[in-house]
């Protein structure tokens, strides 16, 4: 009897202020060659406890996706058990500690999140930063983001922004699995040259871009994205 390898877990982390709703294209069209699961990682208020929740409730082994936020979650897995990472996949994320100015920017709009009224996610007024010029006027898309950022709420956008960020440079340069880096060409929280130095710094040589598309890659162009992912889920164990 001829016994057929299971399908390794893919773990999908969710950016500041997403869930599950930011990978659904990913769950659907991946589930041929891999289990997704996306963790919750709303509850907790440091990187830390994030990836002690992933790690708790994960699979021995496992396949790891970080997106944005998510991304220096996968990092501090590599930091604190790395042998359990069999690949991993960056997209539209950083390596690198907040700036002053990006650090201020955070302080700015936790200041203006705290003051009460109605919380708008990410409303259609700061949209243009999210997603591509050429999307805006794509009404299912937006609204998929506005709905979700809502859902989760003021106490949770609070919490995810003031978290703090430490360099993963180190880590990810240790992992000896397949690595792939994803940006949107057009992303303008977490630019695409940026993620060329990273690539560079991580020893990464597989750098997709993304054309006509801003930071909300895996919303924006699905296909492209899981066509990158599958590429890389299909990648030999051991070659980077």
């Amino acid at each position: 009897m001829i016994t057929v390898p299971a399908l390794p877990q893919l773990i999908l982390l969710p950016g500041l202020l997403n869930d599950a709703e930011l990978w659904r294209d990913q769950i659907s069209g991946l589930a041929d060659v891999a289990r997704p699961w996306v963790p919750d990682l709303t509850p907790y208020g440091t990187i830390r406890q994030m990836a002690q929740h992933v790690l708790d409730h994960a699979e021995p082994t496992f396949a790891l996706a970080g997106f944005s936020m998510g991304g220096y979650v996968a990092q501090d897995i590599a930091r604190i058990a790395p042998e359990r990472i069999e690949r991993l996949a960056l997209l539209d994320t950083s390596i690198r500690v907040d700036t002053p100015e990006r650090a201020a920017q955070r302080r700015a709009l936790n200041k203006a999140a705290a003051k009460g009224g109605t919380f708008l996610g990410i409303g259609q007024a700061i949209m243009k930063s999210y997603v591509d010029a050429s999307r805006l006027d794509d009404l299912d898309l937006t609204r998929r983001i506005v709905d979700m950022t809502q859902r989760l709420g003021r106490e949770v956008f609070l919490r995810q922004n003031s978290l703090e960020r430490e360099d993963g440079e180190a880590a990810l340069r240790a992992l000896r699995v397949p690595l792939v880096v994803i940006v949107g060409e057009n992303d303008q929280i977490t630019p695409a040259e940026g993620h060329r130095k990273m690539a560079a710094a991580i020893g990464c040589s597989h750098l997709v871009v993304i054309p006509d598309t801003g930071h909300m890659t895996p919303m924006e162009a699905p296909g492209l994205v899981n066509g990158a992912l599958r590429h890389w889920l299909a990648r030999p164990a051991g070659h980077r």
